[in-house]
């Protein structure tokens, strides 16, 4: 992937926020607020937070705001009304907002949701900083198929592939050696198999590093979340897998690093604060300051770091798998992974059960080419509908 730098002379940088009301979607706006004229907020969306959504909407004054969820329409244009706002609502609304005229979309919309207006987004072109690692694994090869057409850039925000992008060397991509991902090892890193079969969602959100959303932190507990950035990295990067390694590293302060051939180990470190990535991407090629704070590597007594254990978790194996397999098998890897979180958090299986569900769909979907976002869409709802039925079927 060719990286070709955008003008930054003109100003201001119009900015559309997908996901507006998610942590990350809050966090960027934090930094939009701390850098008055620098940016014009173009449109905004969320799921569900009307009353949030609107708060924002009036604060930035962007000239669309769309509304995923068609039921709260009424009340989300009640609170804009006389605004002069543009609102509208639906899942096409959605990617309605993904294709305003914006220089930079923040991608942050969680799960499989996020697919169809991401690649809106990368359809029309522009600046994609992009906090939705599932859209690469559900449909990476189409994905940069349509990033090679419009000339997109993605710029990731997800720490550990923010740090890689940081110090890859794309000019001379040959010289890298290996992508080694760094990962917290979650609430359980040592905690044994059995005593994980009775822990709680309330346990399994409870990250000792970052803040969160709940699915994102139980992807942590499992690290399924490393699996799919594993996926992820393989497409943003253009690294075969096995030359993409896991370290567990319990401080999060490196979040990935880079070998190269020559034998030099290039990493990105920080605190573990997603405001640091986010500012990166908000305001590449440039940087900007982030009210985040500074890393005293005097006072660092020690940074650790271990394998994985694949015993405990199983969910790194069946990333690898479903990549190795291709097509559509990291699409059902992610719908199946998204439904059996859901379930663990509803109480409905254990959270052993996760892994295992996953494992079990992975052997029971067949493969499938990724030819269009239909394909991908249909092996989505079966991998999701197979999961629902074998929840059912537990009775828990």
């Amino acid at each position: 992937m060719a990286i070709v730098l955008p003008d930054t002379a003109a100003a201001p940088r119009r900015v559309t926020i997908l996901g507006s009301t998610g942590s990350v979607g809050c966090s960027t706006i934090d930094l939009i607020d701390r850098n008055p004229g620098r940016f014009h907020v173009e449109a905004v969306t969320a799921g569900s937070n009307v009353a949030l959504l609107a708060e924002q909407a009036l604060r930035l004054r962007p000239g669309f705001v769309a509304l995923a969820d068609p039921a709260g329409y009424n009340d989300l244009k009640a609170a804009l009304s006389g605004s002069g706002i543009e609102v509208a609502a639906g899942p096409d609304a959605v990617v309605a907002a993904a294709e305003r005229p914006s220089d930079w979309v923040m991608a942050s919309i969680v799960g499989a949701a996020g697919l169809e207006p991401t690649l809106a987004a990368i359809r029309r072109g522009g600046i994609i900083a992009f906090a939705n690692k599932e859209c690469l694994v559900s449909a990476g090869a189409l994905m940069m198929r349509e990033v090679a057409k419009s000339g997109a850039i993605l710029l990731p925000v997800d720490s550990e592939h923010n740090a890689i992008f940081q110090v890859f060397d794309f000019e001379r991509r040959e010289a890298v050696e290996e992508l080694v991902l760094t990962a917290s090892g979650g609430p359980f890193r040592d905690l044994s198999q059995e005593a994980m079969r009775d822990v709680t969602p309330a346990q399994a959100a409870n990250h000792p590093n970052w803040d969160m959303g709940d699915k994102i932190s139980i992807d942590s507990a499992t690290m399924m979340n490393k699996g799919l950035e594993i996926v992820e990295a393989h497409h943003l990067f253009g690294i075969p897998e096995d030359r993409i390694t896991v370290l567990v590293h319990p401080q999060s302060v490196i979040h990935s690093m880079v070998r190269y051939v020559d034998g030099s180990v290039l990493a990105q470190l920080g605190q573990p604060d997603m405001r640091t990535p986010i500012a990166y991407t908000l305001a590449w090629p440039e940087r900007m300051a982030a009210p985040v704070e500074r890393l005293d590597l005097a006072a660092l007594s020690t940074l650790t770091f271990e394998e994985p254990d694949p015993a405990r978790f199983p969910a790194l194996r069946l990333a690898r798998e479903a990549l190795r397999a291709g097509g559509t098998m990291p699409t059902a890897l992610n719908a199946a992974n998204e439904e059996a979180v859901a379930g663990f958090l509803k109480n409905l299986i254990g959270f052993l059960d996760i892994a295992g569900l996953v494992e079990h769909i992975l052997s029971d979907i067949p493969y499938r080419e990724i030819d269009s976002l239909e394909a991908v869409l249909e092996v989505d709802a079966e991998a999701r509908r197979l999961v629902r039925q074998e929840m059912a079927a537990t009775g828990r």
